[in-house]
């Protein structure tokens, strides 16, 4: 997951939080320490039940889900055995030097 997809999921649970509960959090902060991350999710889950807001434990979720993700590392794909070789390209002929270059007739203006 992108770092600022779960940027988004915090600064909606921050806004959640602040509307519903008066608590004010760290977007920045919770998005990038997964302790801090925890610890907000515990606290709108309980806000959550004891409040009825069902769209703060939603939201908790999404964020537990955003922080306990890992990507799987890039393989890169096999290579072929069976293709040919690509083969050496060949040096350019070389550049004449400035005193074969056929020189202007008047100059230029």
């Amino acid at each position: 997951m992108l770092p600022s997809e779960k940027l988004a999921i915090a600064a909606h649970l921050h806004v959640l939080l602040r509307r519903k509960t008066g608590r004010v959090t760290d977007t920045e902060w919770m998005a990038d320490n997964l302790e801090y991350a925890t610890e907000v999710v515990r606290f709108a889950r309980q806000s959550a039940s004891e409040d009825g807001h069902a769209d703060l434990a939603e939201w908790a979720d999404k964020l537990e889900h955003a922080m306990s993700y890992q990507p799987r590392p890039r393989v890169p794909p096999p290579r072929p055995r069976d293709v040919a070789p690509i083969p050496a390209v060949p040096a350019p002929a070389s550049v004449p030097v400035a005193a074969e270059l056929p020189r202007y007739v008047r100059g230029i203006r």
